[in-house]
């Protein structure tokens, strides 16, 4: 395989992305380079005004964004949505759950004790994360096997792994993710179509605005000591940021991958293979 060739598969012309939670930190960056790819990308999101911001600044080039406003755990609505978004582009070819994130209600501190979590904090988290993940695959992934192709990528955890402490919600929620990307794409294979992969990646510490009150301090903005432990215990030295992820995501959705699936792939800076010794 020539250098040409290699680059065709990171052109996404003619494809169509579906990235739920697109307008997120995580998930507009990820829309930003799949647009930069000549792709079609529909961002689906709850807040137009954060949408709004994000298409401002995409470089479309070949590629068209568009913004969908809608609700990953309102079936009526995805299901309204993916029809809006087949009859614009044709098809879906990938959709990205990126969709998800944590809450203090569902984290454990000085203040709220494991035995005093809120139920609707404990099931707000486990709702947006896995039935957040659940239901849009759901749907995106019944137009994948009715053209008997597509990829879909969730976005697990390193909590996955190893749960993480205090973030009990959380790291339950994300280790279901990891058990239902690799459930999905047994069933996918087997009972729609081989040419159907799920993926999923796992990121490890990055600072997005779900975690910076866990990571750094509200007022002096230093590492708490939390966020310094997590340096100290990730070999690369930093948090992560949102470009770190684009070469696992370009590669997922790309036909460079097209023997992978069922898999997590960690994007961690080390954190998972460290002993801590």
């Amino acid at each position: 395989m020539n250098l040409a060739e290699l680059m065709d598969l990171y052109d996404f012309s003619g494809r169509t992305v579906v990235i739920t939670g697109g307008a997120g930190v995580l998930g507009g960056e990820m829309a930003c380079a799949l647009v930069g790819c000549n792709a079609s990308v529909a961002i689906l999101d709850r807040d137009p005004e954060m949408a709004g911001q994000l298409l401002k600044r995409i470089d479309t080039g070949a590629g068209k964004p568009v913004f969908v406003q809608g609700d990953v755990l309102d079936l009526d609505n995805l299901t309204a949505n993916c029809d809006r978004i087949v009859q614009e582009f044709g098809r879906v070819d990938a959709l990205i759950n990126a969709a998800g994130g944590n809450q203090p209600g569902g984290t454990t501190g000085p203040d709220l004790s494991f035995f005093d979590l809120p139920p609707d904090a404990l099931r707000s988290v486990f709702d947006l994360n896995l039935v957040g993940t659940v239901l849009p695959s759901q749907v995106f992934g019944r137009a994948m096997a009715n053209q008997s192709e597509g990829t879909i990528l969730n976005i697990s955890s390193m909590s996955a792994f190893r749960p993480i402490t205090r973030v009990v919600a959380y790291s339950a929620a994300k280790a279901a993710v990891t058990n239902f990307t690799q459930w999905l794409a047994v069933h996918m294979a087997q009972e729609c179509s081989p040419a159907i992969r799920v993926n999923a990646l796992a990121p490890g510490f990055f600072m997005t605005e779900q975690n910076r009150f866990l990571l750094t301090d509200e007022v002096t903005g230093e590492l708490t000591a939390r966020g310094r432990r997590i340096i100290d215990h990730t070999p690369m030295g930093r948090f992560g940021t949102p470009e770190d992820l684009l070469g696992a995501v370009l590669w997922l959705l790309s036909p460079a991958s097209a023997f992978v699936t069922g898999s997590v792939i960690t994007v961690d800076g080390g954190f998972a293979a460290y002993a801590g010794v």
